[in-house]
């Protein structure tokens, strides 16, 4: 079995949350798991090929924003919030409260 690559919270840097927060694709998966808690890679598909939902995940996981478990066939994603939250206070809030504030104008 293929071992998921989840950066320890030292290794997380600023500059590669910012670079993953950077695509539209990728902030979108990340506002949905901001609202569900955990989903099904299969829950999050944004009408894109699966090898380039597979990159995006990929971004996402490897910069420390996305925590994903194998569970059967297939993968659960979750954000590592509280990592984030101890790394960079408020970033995380931030960037959410500023995709909804773009959505109701």
């Amino acid at each position: 079995m293929r071992v998921i690559y989840h950066p320890e919270l030292k290794n997380i840097s600023l500059a590669g949350v910012l670079y993953a927060l950077g695509d539209p694709v990728r902030l979108e998966i990340v506002r949905r798991l901001a609202e569900e808690t955990e989903q099904p890679c299969a829950a999050l598909d944004c009408s894109l090929a699966k090898s380039t939902m597979s990159h995006h995940f990929r971004i996402l996981r490897e910069s420390g924003i996305l925590y994903s478990r194998k569970e059967g066939t297939q993968y659960i994603n979750s954000l590592r919030r509280a990592d984030l939250d101890a790394l960079f206070p408020g970033l995380l809030a931030a960037v959410l409260g500023s995709m909804q504030a773009v959505r109701t104008q």
